[in-house]
């Protein structure tokens, strides 16, 4: 009987990762990084260039949109000290982020604080171009501080003021500061939507001219959005699976996209990323919950949902038409949802036949995601990947898994 993925132990996922095989920096060109092939069992070197070639004709692409804000400010306190704010998600008047995002004069979010010993109460501020940004300590909350924004010019949006006075949340493991290329190199070319706070590395591959050569080949191409969020990093610490909580992230996807995803079936569909793979197959199970709930107003997917369901369960393309008459009888354009979907060995996947992503750190909750769907096979990908020298993590080659 296969293991629940409660008893997972993280620990069975650990790999020797050196040092010297983390990219520190992109590469010149975004799609010169190499692309490992998985193709049921069988294992080949590639350059991403080729990647419209190994997918198979008439596949949709699933890409996330998100847009990586310069989410950490630094305030300098009149004694000298500087005061790290790292906007995680927003509290009020607004918690939808793509309306936090649109907030003028005041708002108040949910943060890390580095150096919060030494602010312990009183205003911080910094200068504007033509105004200034100021801080208030509020609250202690469970996973940092609420904190207070306000600003003048009060027309600027909030999504502006991080534009103007943040500095891009590169992740931890760089241990580096963000210099100006980062700026657009840490962004996908497609992004569009203001929210994360960590970039949906796989894309960052992606080319026009890759985009173009996938059109010729009528590989299909939607978005989705998914906020990626800073528990994206948070290690697990837990010696079982089943006492680690995964982070909630905000999810949106159009109308339009769910049509697209109905009519595919039953041809690929590849998500490119983890992020983009987590939102699809969360619509499998937001279906599921709307089916049996027609009035359901606050949508969330909670992590084991999947692994608590009946073993006779509808398919795809009927909990997508759910999704669809939902957003009809609320005349809505899209869907709106959180989502703590932990995908593991033994997730039943229900929309994905395939993953577009990077090489992800051990002991992580984005190789449980990987060794899903792949099986014990991730270790000879890794091991390949390892032996033949490939730069691992966010700014990193690539990989197509296709079980």
């Amino acid at each position: 009987m296969p293991l629940h993925p409660k008893n997972i132990t993280i620990q069975d996922f650990r790999y020797q990762l050196p040092e010297s095989l983390v990219a520190q920096f992109p590469l010149a060109n975004r799609d010169a990084s190499k692309l490992l092939f998985y193709q049921r069992g069988s294992i080949s070197d590639h350059g991403f260039r080729e990647i419209p070639d190994l997918l198979s004709p008439e596949a949709l692409l699933i890409f996330n949109d998100t847009k990586v804000v310069q989410a950490r400010l630094l305030f300098t306190k009149p004694t000298g000290g500087i005061i790290e704010i790292f906007c995680l998600e927003p509290v009020f008047p607004y918690t939808e982020m793509q309306q936090a995002m649109q907030q003028t004069t005041t708002c108040s979010w949910q943060c890390l604080v580095g150096n919060a010993k030494r602010w312990k109460s009183g205003l911080l501020q910094m200068p504007l171009p033509t105004g200034f940004l100021q801080a208030e300590l509020q609250e202690r909350a469970a996973d940092g501080f609420i904190i207070k924004f306000s600003w003048q010019p009060a027309a600027l949006t909030f999504a502006e003021v991080l534009e103007t006075a943040g500095k891009l949340p590169l992740p931890p493991y760089l241990n580096r500061d963000a210099e100006e290329a980062d700026k657009i190199r840490y962004q996908t070319i497609y992004a569009a939507t203001e929210g994360a706070v960590a970039a949906p590395t796989a894309g960052l591959h992606f080319t026009e001219n890759i985009l173009t050569k996938l059109t010729q080949r009528n590989i299909k191409q939607a978005k989705v959005t998914l906020h990626v969020g800073a528990g994206t990093f948070k290690p697990v610490k837990a010696s079982a699976m089943a006492d680690h909580q995964m982070h909630a992230e905000e999810i949106y996807v159009s109308s339009a996209t769910i049509r697209s995803l109905q009519e595919q079936f039953p041809k690929s569909i590849i998500p490119v990323g983890t992020t983009s793979l987590r939102t699809l197959e969360t619509l499998y199970w937001l279906g599921i919950l709307i089916a049996r709930n027609p009035e359901l107003k606050s949508l969330h997917v909670p992590q084991w949902l999947p692994y608590e369901a009946d073993a006779a369960l509808p398919r795809p393309a009927e909990t997508l038409q759910v999704l669809l008459d939902y957003l009809q009888a609320n005349q809505l354009d899209y869907l709106r949802a959180t989502t703590q979907l932990l995908i593991a060995p033994g997730y039943p996947f229900r929309i994905c036949s395939g993953l577009v992503t990077n090489f992800h750190q051990p002991e992580s909750t984005l190789l449980l995601l990987v060794s899903a769907l792949i099986g014990e096979d991730w270790r000879r990908v890794y091991e390949h990947a390892l032996e033949n020298q490939y730069r691992f993590l966010s700014y990193g080659d690539s990989s197509l898994l296709l079980p």
